[in-house]
């Protein structure tokens, strides 16, 4: 074994530590500011609120992160398959051993791709049918309020003001919203919903809504392509009306609402009619039905008239059911008088046949009364003796009534299978035997043999009754 050192002893140690603290410093010194292309992979917007995403070509991946409080300024919400341009700087992260961009600031790598980024959302969302024309509403003809979703201080909303003080002055409720930047696009879509939470009947709820905002360049315009006020808007029981940009303008919101206006004020004159219009309108009717009216009396007038001369006169017609009812009165007259007088006569003559009958008959009514008279006397007499002979034979019957004895103390005896027993040298001794009194049977038991009943005791002299 040698003892010449190793050829590397005089290199001073170091920790994992210090190494990484060097490469971080040697990268953020060799690259303070940097511009990356890249396309966006696995974008993850974490939690705690940071963004932790990857950019890649064809030949090499870089990871990138964008730290919560530059999320919260970045225009754009990142996407699997976007084309960007960060900028940053390089740094290293200790914990993985990994190089990595602390992205400053976000842009998407020409207008080309935030087209094709939109032309890929919108037929997204196509193919859920949020763009589909069934579910447009047509909107009210005068709504009574408006709502509106645009910025308070901006010229959008006092353009749509002026232009419904013009034609049909409504109740505006504005919902002010920011029209671009971060947070623009979850205002808007709030809004929406704001609105259509409101109950019906409530003086809150509008009967159109209106999303304005003016003309912009693409990126601007952007929080009306997200999609979440796409689907607020779709999702809308209100009917809406988008009026973002200017005319040449076309944003995903135009699609989702019941009706695209061209610019703000454009989308005020399809909210309401004009008021001089709809009065000279209704002059206008008035008129015609005025003169419609005139017209068709007249027409019935002359059909009238001519239904009225194929008629004959009325005073002629009169005159002549007038002097038939004379006539039949006069016939009425002369034939009443002969025909009730055969009647009077006949009656007459039919009263005088009836008397001699009439007589017959109360002297039939009298001998029966007689006759009847005596028939009662003849039958009650037999009825009173059988009466009296009846009333023997009941008290007889009570006399022997069984149950009567009974009730004068007198008991009925019977043998255990019920035979009635009638002697006293019938019972044997022990002799199981039921005794029936008035008011119910009990049972009893012989002690003795029977012995004959005798007048006197043994002893000769009168025995006891008791």
């Amino acid at each position: 074994m040698s003892d010449q050192p190793a050829p590397f002893d005089n290199l001073p140690v170091q920790t994992v530590s210090e190494i990484a603290q060097a490469v971080k410093r040697t990268l953020e010194a060799g690259f303070e500011r940097v511009r990356v292309r890249g396309e966006v992979s696995k974008p993850n917007y974490h939690g705690s609120g940071h963004l932790y995403f990857t950019l890649k070509d064809e030949n090499a991946v870089i990871d990138a992160v964008a730290w919560r409080g530059t999320v919260g300024r970045l225009r754009l919400r990142l996407e699997h398959g976007m084309e960007l341009i960060v900028t940053g700087k390089v740094s290293s992260y200790a914990g993985s051993s990994k190089y990595q961009i602390v992205v400053d600031a976000i842009e998407l790598a020409g207008e080309g791709a935030l087209l094709k980024l939109l032309e890929e959302r919108k037929r997204r969302l196509a193919a859920e049918g949020l763009f589909d024309p069934s579910r447009k509403v047509k909107l009210p003809f005068l709504p009574d309020i408006i709502g509106v979703v645009t910025s308070p201080t901006g010229a959008v909303i006092r353009d749509i003001l002026h232009r419904l003080a013009d034609r049909f002055p409504r109740r505006v409720l504005l919902w002010p919203v920011a029209v671009q930047g971060e947070g623009a696009a979850e205002q808007v879509a709030a809004a929406i919903a704001g609105f259509n939470a409101f109950p019906a009947g409530s003086p809150l709820r509008p009967d159109l809504i209106i999303v304005a905002r003016g003309g912009g360049s693409l990126e601007d315009l952007m929080p009306f392509n997200e999609e979440i006020v796409v689907r607020a808007a779709a999702a809308s029981a209100i009917p809406l009306i988008s009026a973002v940009g200017h005319e040449t303008d076309t944003t995903l919101i135009d699609f989702a609402a019941d009706v695209r206006a061209p610019t703000p004020s454009a989308a005020a004159e399809m909210a309401v009619p004009v008021r001089a219009e709809l009065a000279a309108d209704l002059l206008d009717f008035g008129k015609r039905a005025v003169q419609g009216l005139i017209r068709l009396l007249a027409e019935r007038r002359l059909a009238v008239e001519g239904l009225g001369r194929g008629l004959a006169d009325p005073a002629r017609l009169l005159g002549e059911k007038s002097q038939r009812l004379d006539q039949w009165i006069d016939r009425l007259r002369n034939a009443r008088l002969p025909y009730f007088e055969t009647r009077r006569r006949l009656v007459e003559g039919l009263a005088s046949a009836i008397a001699t009958p009439r007589q017959q008959l109360a002297r039939r009514r009298l001998e029966l009364v007689h006759a009847g008279e005596r028939l009662g006397a003849a039958v009650r007499q037999p009825l009173a003796h059988a009466r009296l002979r009846l009333d023997g034979l009941a008290r007889l019957v009570d006399s022997v009534n069984p149950d009567a004895v009974l009730k004068r103390g007198y008991a009925l005896v019977r043998d255990a299978a019920g035979a009635l027993v009638t002697a006293a040298t019938s019972v044997s001794p022990g002799m199981a035997l039921k005794l029936g009194f008035a008011d119910g049977e009990v049972g009893a038991t012989a002690d003795g043999a029977a012995k004959p009943r005798s007048a006197k005791a043994p002893d000769g002299k009168q025995g006891s009754l008791l």
